[in-house]
């Protein structure tokens, strides 16, 4: 005798049971991963409304509830990382910008790179504005991003070899390779 899922994909009464079931469980989780019940209620309920869109493509190969919790913390993480990035930015902020220099063609090649940067991944403007125009070490980057000294290192490479492209041709990479 075959047995029959608890729960059947697409099946919007099943979604209701599920959200009744298992909501706790979830919230529960994402308040011991995020030590903040008001971001945890927000994941939660982030990761319903993904669930219920995603409900369709759900197979019942595994638990419902595992699925769903995949999706809470993975929208946990990410809503972690987007916090450390607005941190990062408002750091920024308070510190605040470097004084113009009075060279025009100094201006010229700062438009470049500016919009250059504009083109990167933000993880890598951050970790290139945090190194070139604060001076923090690897460490100190590593820390304000919360992420490990290695990473801050590839991020750095992979944000100057991006940058190498895109200015490549300009003013700036003129004079470097002149």
């Amino acid at each position: 005798m075959e047995s029959v899922p608890e729960y059947q994909p697409g099946s919007q009464a099943d979604f209701e049971r599920l959200y009744r079931n298992s909501y706790r469980r979830i919230l529960g989780t994402l308040i011991t991963m995020l030590r903040d019940r008001e971001a945890a209620e927000d994941c939660t309920q982030d990761a319903f409304e993904r669930a219920f869109k995603a409900w369709n493509t759900w197979r019942p190969d595994a638990p419902a509830e595992a699925w769903l919790h995949r999706i809470a913390i993975n929208v946990a993480i990410n809503g972690q990382r987007r916090e450390r990035l607005q941190e990062v930015g408002a750091v920024l902020r308070r510190i605040g910008r470097p004084a113009e220099p009075a060279d025009p063609a100094l201006l010229i090649e700062r438009s470049d790179l500016l919009e250059a940067l504009r083109k990167l991944p933000p993880k890598q403007a951050a970790a290139i504005v945090l190194r070139h125009y604060h001076g923090y070490s690897n460490r100190e980057i590593g820390i304000a991003l919360g992420v490990p000294e290695r990473t801050v290192a590839s991020r750095l490479a992979a944000a100057r070899a991006r940058l190498q492209e895109l200015l490549h041709g300009t003013s700036i990479a003129s004079r470097k390779n002149g």
